[in-house]
């Protein structure tokens, strides 16, 4: 029997760097900077954006540097980050530190603040987003008694089977911090979903759970926002629909910027991870809720399909969506239009959005289209 193993190699850049460590943690992002679209470091407790590859060239005209550009997006910085890239970036941040550079009364051109830039999603865009369902013991039992989920998490505990995962579109459906998220025309079963967002650093192919983060590049926050609509009955199919559930457009936020995993720890001791909707906390959970950890995820994951630099996976949500129906001031179990929605990871940072509802549709569609729900599912 012919045995083919397939091994992937990007080639490692030619870095004569001598930083092997950074003088200051960073996050990596995308931000708008003067309209143009710029992949910058985030340092100083999330107050300071630092365009890279500008203070990168001002570095080059020094003559104890090599010359070395850096990328034009993030994805790129990610696919040549553990080839040798990352040490050019430490020693960028170094080289800012030691200049003194950071100050307020020393910034240079290409040190910015944060409230003077429009964060964008860290990647424009993944090649694909991998979605873990049902992974929190919590969010598998909405609405439980105590008495309950303890009952129904012993259950699940020794009967976990494997991961379930579902693919989320990404150009469209991605979208960065501070944009709107918009509620189809007549969809008005919205939910929410806070998930922590790993982000693939080197290709891979049946990784297993023991060498998982060695194929990380670091973290983001993630929302899932869901259709819980369904889709009309008639045709092929009823109900449930994971395209319609999780496919419209601004369902997928992600960011504000990715944590490197060298600066992070292991998440599956540090998870703290919380959503808030008007100022009510509706979700709160940590690691140890989970039903399948990060390594188990991404092993499954990658026996389905390679897994690429700049992919990311998603290791679902715990209790307090709206199918627990978690009371707010609005009385609603959806989101509605107007409402402020706000996802945090601890050690990583925040995404805040404002919900939109679409108010309507071109009138020469054919009738072909996703009806509003209350067509098919009136009030009672």
């Amino acid at each position: 029997m012919l045995s083919v193993i397939l091994t992937f190699f990007i080639a490692p850049i030619n870095v004569s760097a001598q930083a092997m460590e950074s003088i200051e943690p960073f996050k990596v992002g995308t931000f708008a900077i003067n309209d143009i679209p710029t992949v910058g470091l985030v340092v100083r407790d999330d107050e300071l954006i630092i365009d890279l590859a500008a203070a990168n060239r001002v570095m080059e005209l020094m003559p104890r540097y090599s010359k070395l550009s850096m990328p034009e997006n993030m994805l790129g910085l990610i696919e040549q980050y553990d080839y040798g890239l990352k040490y050019r970036i430490y020693e960028v941040i170094n080289w800012l530190v030691e200049e003194n550079q950071l100050s307020s009364s020393n910034m240079p051109s290409y040190v910015h603040s944060v409230s003077s830039v429009d964060i964008m999603a860290p990647i424009q865009y993944p090649s694909k987003i991998m979605n873990a369902a049902v992974n929190f013991y919590t969010h598998a039992c909405e609405g439980c008694s105590d008495e309950q989920l303890a009952a129904r998490t012993l259950e699940r505990r020794e009967n976990r089977g494997v991961p379930y995962l579902f693919l989320k579109p990404t150009r469209g459906v991605v979208i960065g911090d501070g944009d709107d998220i918009i509620m189809p025309y007549g969809r008005d079963q919205i939910e929410w979903e806070v998930e922590m967002a790993i982000v693939f650093g080197r290709t891979g192919k049946y990784i297993s759970s023991s060498r998982a983060y060695d194929h990380v590049f670091g973290y983001m926050v993630a929302m899932d926002i869901s259709d819980r609509g369904g889709r009309p009955p008639g045709g092929f199919g009823s109900g449930s629909d994971w395209f319609v559930g999780k496919g419209h457009d601004t369902f997928a936020p992600q960011g504000p910027w990715i944590v490197p995993k060298e600066f992070y720890g292991d998440p599956m001791e540090r998870l703290h991870q919380t959503l808030v909707i008007g100022g009510v906390t509706v979700q709160e959970a940590r690691a140890g809720d989970m039903i399948h950890n990060i390594p188990e995820l991404i092993e499954y994951a990658s026996s389905l399909i390679t897994v690429f630099p700049g992919d990311v996976l998603q290791s679902g949500t715990s209790g307090g969506t709206g199918a627990g129906r978690v009371q707010r001031a609005t009385g609603s179990g959806y989101l509605i239009d107007g409402e402020t929605i706000s996802a945090s990871i601890e050690g990583i940072g925040s995404l805040t959005h404002t919900v939109r509802a679409e108010l309507s549709v071109p009138d020469d569609l054919s009738g072909a289209q996703l009806p509003p729900v209350k067509t098919y599912r009136p009030e009672r």
